[in-house]
């Protein structure tokens, strides 16, 4: 009897292991996106890592499932997120900004992260370098063109002579591209002015003080003057100055112009640098930090009458995208 119990017992456990594997075999792609606040560069960028994805044959629902969260620029909620998807030993996570990279690569050392829409990993300490990260994080950064944003401002206000530079202190990236700014500004003979912001409530206060001082404002990719551009184009607007924006969503949302990446094609970009990684064919430590070379000139002509400005038709004629024709 005690033979016959132990062959039976000996029978379901063969027979139930390769079940198991199968099982775990076909389980889908576990990928965690943690999402610093919702604005249309952010979404732009999200988008176009699923899309790449989808292209490349991963696709959420069939063979991976994506755990998407948004944060609402809360600090405490980008750690819990973070938190969670270690918990859930999710298989890769995505972090768009530099606040939820920063939060993932706090929390865990060894699940592979990509980041996108970080302007300089360095600074943020995401990476040991660009070209040879050595962690388990790399990503793509939205290291926009100052210069020839600057450019576009001094050929279409060649009277300006004070910039105002409005930006969240709290943001690594900002801080970056706010010292950034003021070398090129200065080599162009500009004085700059600093308002600096801690959150969304603190905009249009900042920018009225600001723009009794300056001739127009610059935006650097910050996340918090993104996901509230109507408050500072509305300060704008009344007060009659431009707003020099540093990617297209912000001209979307009101800024005059820009010349700037497509966080649609940084996130593809991003999408694709996973792809590599589901794959096996690489690891984030040995992949280089990417970036967008090209560049769009976008202009709203909406934005250009609300503060009696005319864009000249030269300009009009080397703009990739016209808002508001």
């Amino acid at each position: 009897m005690k033979k016959i119990s132990a062959l039976i017992l000996f029978v379901l456990v063969i027979t139930a292991l390769p079940l198991g594997i199968v099982s775990a075999e076909d389980a889908p792609i576990k990928i965690g996106v943690l999402q610093l606040v919702e604005h249309a560069a952010l979404d732009a960028a999200y988008q176009g890592f699923v899309d790449a994805l989808k292209e490349a044959g991963f696709e959420d629902g069939v063979n991976i499932e994506i755990d998407y969260q948004n944060a609402q620029a809360d600090q405490s909620n980008l750690m819990t997120i973070s938190e969670r998807f270690v918990k859930n030993n999710v298989d890769l996570i995505l972090a768009i900004a530099t606040p939820a990279a920063q939060a993932v690569a706090s929390a865990t050392t060894t699940i592979p992260i990509l980041f996108t829409a970080v302007t300089d990993p360095v600074a943020a300490r995401l990476v040991e370098s660009n070209e040879k990260p050595g962690l388990n994080v790399t990503g793509t950064t939205d290291a926009g063109p100052i210069d020839k944003q600057f450019a576009l401002m001094k050929e279409l206000f060649p009277d300006l002579k004070t910039i105002g530079i409005i930006y969240n202190s709290s943001e690594v990236n900002s801080e970056v591209q706010a010292k950034q700014a003021e070398e090129i500004a200065k080599e162009m003979g500009w004085e700059v002015k600093f308002g600096t912001i801690t959150s969304v409530n603190d905009i249009e206060q900042v920018a009225n003080s600001l723009a009794e001082k300056v001739d127009g404002f610059y935006a650097p990719t910050d996340n918090t003057i993104a996901s509230a551009m109507p408050n500072l184009v509305k300060v704008a607007e009344e007060k009659k100055l431009p707003i020099l924006g540093s990617e297209p969503g912000m001209v979307e949302g009101g800024a005059l112009m820009t010349v700037g990446i497509d966080y649609y094609k940084l996130g593809q970009q991003t999408g694709k640098m996973a792809v590599k990684i589901l794959k096996g064919e690489a690891v984030p430590a040995e992949m280089p930090v990417e970036s967008l070379k090209d560049v769009d000139i976008v202009l709203n002509q909406a934005t250009a009458k609300a503060i009696g400005f005319e864009f000249p038709e030269s300009v009009l004629k080397k703009a990739t995208k016209v808002i508001g024709e």
